[in-house]
């Protein structure tokens, strides 16, 4: 089991490039990490890495065994799942991320519950607006609000969720509410945008009578974090482009105002994505049913006002 144990770290090592981020991620410290890495490379009378004081990289023996060992350790996971399957109780670990608001308002408060049906399985949950990396990061499923890019995943349609540009009325009040969605773009209204390293798209896109369209919009603030974009639209200083579940409880209570209703943001889907081998395992089967009617209950219940 040891063996084992060092494999999985040797493996988390080479994802991360770090020794100090695998001991995080495997809640192990940076010293047992690195014993662990030790007692591999004696067994294999070969060095795995080469390190420097700033990079840390495979040898040419670590890079070929590094492909075998991911193999042994899938292996030995879809293995776990087909007894769990058999046995009929689920146990093991599931790696989770969200976005910042879709997992406070929804994913994370049904954790406890799900934990509490299922007591045998752990979930580690992250939360970040920004784009993660699920085979680097070794996430079993993330919730997005969104496209599926990469084709080496696997998507599962939760529900669409309607958009909506949304303002303060005392920023209404200031700098007039927009007729059009040509009054976006120019540095016409300030749009608060989700932004953070990497980020492709810089623009709204809008229904309009001809079709979808990409407005250009500008603003004097963006964040990589979502709930902070509202925060500021309800201290007047813009306007954001929002999931309506998001923002319905300030329409409701007029703190804010729901602005060019006739050309909206298009819609966004709400998917639980994974990659493709992790549907066979009973657990993610269990945390995918359980979040999807929850997420889709927790919705309609904002939107209505519960």
């Amino acid at each position: 089991m040891a063996y084992l144990d060092n494999i999985a770290v040797f493996v988390r090592v080479v994802e991360l490039s770090n020794l100090s981020a695998a001991g995080r991620d495997m809640r192990i410290s940076p010293a047992v990490v690195s014993n662990r890495i030790k007692e591999l490379e004696k067994h294999l009378g070969v060095r795995l890495f080469n390190r420097t004081t700033r990079q840390l990289t495979p040898t040419e023996h670590g890079t070929v065994f590094y492909a075998g060992a991911k193999q042994v350790l899938e292996a030995i996971t879809m293995a776990e799942a087909a007894v769990s399957a058999l046995s009929g109780q689920p146990r093991g670990t599931i790696r989770v991320t969200a976005p910042l608001g879709l997992g406070r308002r929804l994913i994370a408060s049904g954790i406890p519950e799900f934990r509490d049906k299922y007591p045998d399985i752990e979930v580690r949950l992250r939360l970040s607006d920004h784009d993660v990396d699920m085979m680097k990061e070794g996430i079993d499923v993330a919730f997005r609000l969104g496209v599926l890019e990469d084709s080496s995943l696997r998507m599962r349609g939760i529900m669409n969720c309607e958009r909506v540009l949304v303002a303060a009325p005392a920023y209404l009040e200031a700098r007039g509410e927009p007729t059009g969605p040509d009054q976006l773009v120019g540095g016409g209204h300030d749009c608060l945008m989700l932004r953070y390293p990497g980020m492709r798209e810089h623009f709204w896109t809008l229904k309009t009578p001809s079709g979808p369209a990409k407005f250009e919009v500008r603003g004097p603030f963006d964040s990589d974090d979502g709930d902070v974009l509202t925060g500021w639209a309800l201290s007047g200083r813009g306007i954001i482009n929002k999931p309506r579940f998001e923002v319905e409880p300030f329409i409701r209570d007029r703190r804010l105002k729901v602005i060019l209703p006739d050309t909206p943001p298009i819609p966004v889907q709400l998917a639980a994505v994974y990659p493709h081998k992790k549907l066979q395992d009973p657990k993610v089967r269990l945390l995918l049913d359980f979040m999807a009617e929850r997420c889709q209950r927790l919705i309609n219940n904002l939107l209505v006002g519960k």
